[in-house]
């Protein structure tokens, strides 16, 4: 035990420092009125977790959490199956091609939210070009508080494309070539052979891509303060990554902003879980 207890000692003791030691504080802060400006801060108990049930700004960053995570677990895993089965081939050009589509998660997503804002912006290529087609009133895609969080959500799902696609790669060499050549001797057509003996073999990359999907959306903060700040409009693009942080660093609510944190990473671990779940069963039954 002294000998695996040795190794295993220096990575729990950072995960306990950096991880679980942080969450204890922010729940301690979260059952205060913690304001580092206005001292003392008194227990309040859970009256922070009540207060968020019926604060509409709060209420208002849960529903376009919601919205924007579902958006990013959906398209990303859709194009990047699609991606990866006309990228499954041999050939300098497909090699070439993958690199492309994964560029743009190694890059930093401050970096990419700077240059979609400058394209996405109203005097921007892309209003520029759709002025030249004739568009008098092109969309203000960052500026109308109904198109704003779907530009936002585009983004993530632009940079997160490449992940799903090598993902998908993988999980599609995986697959053993003489299932497919025996359903194609039976008969099967492409569809039939992608649906019956390709797709169940992808289970685990389907979780994968959409446990990170989950996780990396539902914390959504970088993008939304670099592009948007939050808005147009009161809250329209404000995830509760961004809310918390408001509240913690702007409005030095630093108690609110814990139980605020604290909810989130309940309702991150409650959802991963169930989901989770949910696609280890499914390749359990395949």
């Amino acid at each position: 035990m002294w000998h695996f207890a040795s190794f295993g000692a220096p990575g729990v003791l950072v995960y306990a420092c950096f991880v679980l030691a942080p969450i204890l504080v922010s729940f301690g802060y979260s059952l205060t009125s913690y304001n580092p400006f206005n001292p003392p801060a008194k227990f309040v108990g859970l009256d922070n977790y009540r207060l968020l049930f019926t604060d509409e700004q709060f209420l208002t960053a849960l529903k376009v959490t919601t919205i924007l995570t579902l958006i990013v677990v959906i398209v990303p895993n859709v194009a990047g199956l699609g991606v990866a089965v006309l990228l499954d081939r041999k050939g300098w050009l497909y090699n070439a091609l993958r690199s492309v589509f994964f560029t743009p998660v190694i890059l930093s997503s401050v970096v990419v939210s700077i240059v979609w804002s400058r394209l996405l912006d109203d005097q921007g290529p892309f209003n520029t070009l759709l002025r030249a087609l004739g568009v008098e009133h092109p969309p203000g895609w960052l500026s109308d508080p109904d198109v704003a969080l779907y530009s936002v959500a585009s983004i993530v799902c632009w940079q997160m494309l490449g992940f799903c696609v090598v993902v998908y790669l993988a999980g599609l060499q995986g697959v053993p070539p003489e299932l497919l050549e025996a359903a194609e001797i039976d008969g099967a057509g492409p569809l039939r052979r992608f649906r019956a003996v390709t797709w169940p073999l992808l289970a685990p990359s389907l979780t994968i891509t959409t446990v990170v999907l989950l996780i990396s959306a539902f914390k959504t903060y970088d993008y939304v303060k670099v592009i948007t700040n939050g808005g147009p409009g009161s809250g329209a693009t404000a995830t509760i990554a961004f809310g918390v942080l408001q509240t913690g660093f702007d409005a030095n609510h630093v108690g609110y902003a814990s139980a605020m944190a604290v909810l989130m990473l309940v309702i991150v671990a409650v959802v991963t879980t169930v989901v989770l779940n949910i696609l280890r069963r499914r390749e359990v039954d395949l």
